[in-house]
């Protein structure tokens, strides 16, 4: 798409760009896909671009020490020129981060509005986040880190099979925590929701404006605290309401769900 768009007539006829800026997502919270961030470096050099990349979902869920999907892919980080994250997700806290070089970072602290008229993070929320970074990089004498993103990535790839195994459409990729399925029809997403948590499972169900009026879909997001168990347990459950609201779109692929 980018090739199409830096070589149209209209971009040749008139004015080129001067300047373009790829934003793309770690994991992409609707799709549960993982950006293939080579192959955007890639694009990013061939066309001179800024590349802007989004680790909210990524960053302490994937990479062999939780670093993202710089780690993930084995890009080298100085080949991106923005990166943003929040401690919303794995850190448990609250805020989050943009890291670029000096003139960018000092032009955000001095432009935007965010960073002039926000509080700054509590001494608790910031010592949980930092507390955590240690965590995942072995700085606090244990491996507990690396065993958490093992398990997350294990705990991921054991649920989309079992989602898979009820007949489910099921997107994303298989150690990508995001694992949204799809429901589609508007009316089935709440009572999906709803049949659901009087079960005992809160889930998250998103439809239009965020998807397009025929995608609305359940959106899945495993731990690595969650126990094999929980999540057999949880699969059972989905079953059961996936039968009565009606979203089994692959009666052919049903089997037995793997137990722990």
């Amino acid at each position: 798409m980018l090739r199409s768009l830096v070589g149209s007539e209209m971009c040749i006829r008139d004015s080129p760009y001067k300047r373009i800026v790829i934003l793309v997502e770690g994991i992409y919270s609707m799709e549960g896909e993982i950006l293939n961030l080579r192959r955007i470096v890639e694009i990013k050099k061939k066309y001179k671009c800024l590349l802007y990349v989004d680790e909210a979902h990524s960053i302490g869920a994937i990479g062999q020490t939780g670093r993202g999907v710089v780690e993930y892919c084995g890009v080298d980080p100085d080949d991106v020129d923005v990166l943003m994250g929040t401690f919303t997700k794995s850190f448990g806290s609250i805020g989050g981060y943009i890291s670029g070089n000096h003139d960018v970072i000092e032009y955000v602290r001095c432009m935007s509005s965010v960073s002039l008229y926000s509080e700054a993070l509590s001494p608790a929320c910031s010592q949980q986040a930092l507390s955590v970074f240690k965590m995942l990089l072995g700085e606090d004498g244990t491996n507990i880190g690396a065993e958490r993103i093992q398990r997350l990535a294990d705990n991921a790839r054991y649920f989309r099979e079992g989602l898979k195994c009820l007949g489910l459409t099921v997107y994303g990729e298989d150690c990508s925590p995001v694992i949204p399925a799809m429901i589609y029809q508007l009316a089935k997403i709440p009572k999906f929701s709803r049949e659901c948590l009087a079960r005992g499972v809160a889930v998250v169900v998103v439809g239009y404006p965020a998807t397009s009026l025929v995608t609305g879909r359940v959106r899945f997001c495993v731990s690595g605290a969650h126990t094999k168990s929980d999540l057999y347990k949880c699969l059972l459950i989905i079953k059961e309401v996936s039968e009565d609201v009606g979203i089994i779109f692959h009666p052919e692929k049903i089997r037995p769900i793997p137990r722990p």
